[in-house]
């Protein structure tokens, strides 16, 4: 799949990837063994399940085709669908934007136009 891929990352976690050249991911990707991505259309449905009210996030998109074989698209849980999963740090060269992904007023992040 060619069409880029999201995960949604805390400020301060983000400013240390920076710092180091790589996203090495959350305490829960970490945990998992993995880095958890959404495709543009379950972007929505995750930041409800997984980031809901949660305030400081930034939007990565990513080119999946510069992380060759350490992205798999496995399933996730009882979601539908498969997920992408980064099996090793995120190269901040395979990064296309970092977008801040505000709350709206009725709590809910709003998404930047063009995503699903």
């Amino acid at each position: 799949m060619n069409s880029p891929i999201y995960t949604m990352v805390r400020a301060a976690d983000w400013r240390a990837a920076e710092a180091a050249g790589a996203y090495h991911g959350s305490a829960d990707d970490r945990r998992d063994g993995f880095l958890h991505f959404s495709a543009g259309a379950q972007l929505r449905a995750s930041a409800a399940k997984h980031r809901a009210g949660e305030r400081d996030l930034l939007l990565v998109e990513v080119d999946p085709v510069s992380l060759g074989e350490a992205l798999r698209w496995e399933p996730a849980g009882s979601r539908p669908g498969l997920f992408p999963h980064l099996y090793g740090a995120l190269p901040l060269s395979a990064v296309r934007t970092v977008t801040p992904l505000p709350l709206g007023p009725d709590g809910t992040h709003v998404f930047p136009a063009g995503i699903d």
